[in-house]
């Protein structure tokens, strides 16, 4: 026998020594789990189960959608609208929030969630991920898109599921970030990555180079520097990764550091590229929880004030000087 936390138990140990979360909130979480393990079995499975390949449809930000978008979106609502717990959903697969069928009894809190970030990749068979947030909601009407858009720092709880060589949660609730191993022998997560926290100083950055002659000066400065390596002024070399799944770039920069740049630019969008809701709000709060940054290089992601569901925003974040010394010359 073992000692190997599970995290359901992790869940109530924690329930128990926060006394403004409730019993709803435990029950919810694991709903969450629940899900993710049937989107991990189907990820894994793949072309086994004819899943891969385009839908041939678009979802609500215009992006053609795989046959796992639907299905994932599918696998996460129907885990969670019949429960008590939730009072509304939002996802990035569908433009309003999805109402509580009236049959079901309604709960306190909201769920926001993109069932498969990075999905781009799943007919390369990188990695792609789930990342969800969840925010309260007291009042006793049906939620409307309104209530939904409450800042980043409200939220009572985010995380990230990657599926990939091994299935992985990473869990905050505003007391630290921990990471929990799936072990398909039992169907359980397994506390594998107690107290994450995320180096200050880094070596290594994260940014789509084809996009750089759209850039803001500020971020060409600040990758101009890193490329200069030792005979720069940093006087020291940088790595440059780029996986295009958030998930996988964050899990990164939390397990050795780094930053993470989708910065402004002047190219498709001047509003950013990433969804602040179930995305940048998420891993900002995962993020300042593991002792790192994120910002939009002007402002920090957890006070923007939301205007719309799927708003997007420039996103930069990481180990919390490099992300620092970005803000400041953004400011300058």
């Amino acid at each position: 026998m073992n000692n190997n936390i599970t995290l359901t138990q992790f869940i109530i140990e924690q329930h128990r020594e926060l006394s403004g979360l409730s019993s709803d909130f435990t029950l919810l979480l694991n709903d969450i789990v629940t899900a993710c393990k049937k989107i991990s079995h189907l990820v894994n499975r793949g072309d086994l189960m004819g899943v891969l390949g385009n839908a041939d449809t678009e979802n609500v930000q215009g992006e053609v959608q795989k046959k796992l978008d639907i299905i994932t979106h599918d696998i996460m609502v129907n885990a969670l609208n019949w429960t008590g717990h939730l009072a509304g959903i939002v996802s990035e697969e569908i433009e309003q929030p999805i109402q509580i069928p009236n049959q079901y009894p309604k709960g306190k809190y909201l769920a926001l969630f993109d069932p498969l970030d990075g999905s781009s990749n799943i007919d390369l068979n990188l990695t792609v991920g789930t990342i969800f947030s969840i925010l309260r909601y007291d009042k006793e009407l049906e939620p409307k898109a309104a209530d939904f858009l409450q800042k980043g720092s409200k939220q009572v709880c985010a995380g990230f599921v990657l599926y990939g060589p091994s299935t992985l949660m990473i869990l905050t609730t505003g007391q630290g970030v921990n990471g929990f191993t799936l072990d398909p022998d039992i169907g359980e997560f397994i506390l594998t990555h107690p107290d994450i926290k995320i180096p200050e100083e880094t070596s290594e950055f994260a940014i789509n180079m084809s996009n750089q002659r759209f850039w803001e000066s500020p971020v060409q400065r600040y990758i101009d520097e890193c490329l200069q390596g030792e005979d720069g002024i940093r006087g020291k070399n940088f790595n440059m990764r780029w996986i295009a799944s958030l998930v996988a770039e964050v899990y990164r920069v939390l397990t050795r550091g780094g930053v993470f740049m989708y910065p402004l630019d002047n190219h498709k969008s001047k509003s950013g590229r990433l969804r602040l809701m179930y995305e940048a709000n998420p891993m900002g709060f995962i993020v300042e929880q593991a002792g790192g940054a994120c910002s939009t290089g002007r402002e920090r992601i957890l006070d923007l004030e939301p205007n719309d569901i799927h708003q997007r925003v420039p996103l930069i974040l990481g180990s919390k000087n490099e992300v620092e010394r970005i803000v400041s010359y953004h400011l300058k």
